[in-house]
């Protein structure tokens, strides 16, 4: 039986801050100005949990278009688990993506089998990879800014479930960031972002039409950033990303499953050597 005297909401943008500071608290190192690009992407898809006026929990539920949504930031704090509070969070989250949409998540280890009796089921997983920023700029790389936006939303949804142009505007225009292009014969193969996080930077997305691209991206992106440390989540079905990180020395240091309630997506997971976040897919 759940508290009278606990509640979801929706949040305000401040309090989004706020699930990002748990985030890192329980060793995610989430990106330092996620927030906002979050918000913009879904006002109304951050739920909030409060006993007696206090904030306990928080999961998004981010709603991309009618047919996909994302679940990110299921977080009880550790004091109040264990009493149904997580559970009543998590269901109004699904209710407001509706039966309707194919959900996606990236669940740690501890929660898979929960996950599965939910329905989902696993696509791949992410690995995360840590390494140290440096090296050379490649040629070839360019502003990810100068590139047409509205080929850099013809471009990504090849290789996401939907189209997020807000989610982009917001993303490679960060603080402290940096979003690199490739181009080929006139046309965007391949874009990389880096952003400053809790600790060092954080890489994602990287997609690239080759591993050679990638390659290239990869190295511009550590380029811009020399002597920090650097971190990498990598779908394991790309044998290529795989080999890609470990020839630079990156090691291993965390790993999710990505989830899908409904049909896995038909994308090119070769062409995926970094997903964007864990939070919003």
């Amino acid at each position: 039986m759940l508290p009278d005297n606990f509640i979801v909401r929706t949040m305000k943008r401040s309090e989004i801050d706020l699930a990002i500071t748990w985030a890192a608290s329980e060793g995610w190192n989430p990106g330092k100005y996620d927030a906002e690009s979050f918000y913009q992407t879904e006002k109304n898809g951050f739920l909030l949990g409060e006993l007696n006026g206090e904030p306990v929990g928080c999961i998004s539920a981010v709603a991309y278009d009618q047919h996909f949504g994302f679940l990110g930031f299921y977080i009880v704090k550790p004091q109040f688990r264990g009493q149904g509070l997580g559970m009543k969070i998590w269901k109004t989250a699904i209710d407001y993506l509706g039966a309707d949409r194919n959900i996606g998540l990236d669940g740690v280890v501890a929660q898979q089998d929960n996950y599965k009796k939910s329905g989902f089921q696993i696509a791949y997983k992410n690995i995360r990879y840590q390494g140290v920023g440096g090296g050379v700029m490649p040629a070839g790389i360019i502003d990810l800014k100068t590139v047409p936006f509205e080929e850099l939303v013809a471009y990504d949804c090849q290789l996401f479930p939907s189209k997020r142009p807000v989610f982009l505007r917001h993303w490679i225009e960060q603080p402290e960031s940096t979003a690199f292009g490739f181009l080929k014969n006139g046309y965007l193969v391949g874009y990389g972002v880096i952003r400053p996080a809790y600790t060092g930077f954080r890489i994602g997305p990287l997609f690239a039409n080759d591993e050679q691209i990638a390659e290239a991206l990869f190295q511009a992106l550590l380029a811009e950033n020399p002597h920090a440390p650097v971190f990498f989540d990598v779908p394991d079905a790309n044998v290529q990303a795989i080999n890609l990180v470990q020839r630079y020395q990156f090691e291993p240091v965390f790993q999710t499953a990505r989830m899908y309630t409904k049909e896995i997506p038909n994308l090119a997971i070769d062409r995926v050597f970094a997903v964007t976040s864990l939070e919003l897919g």
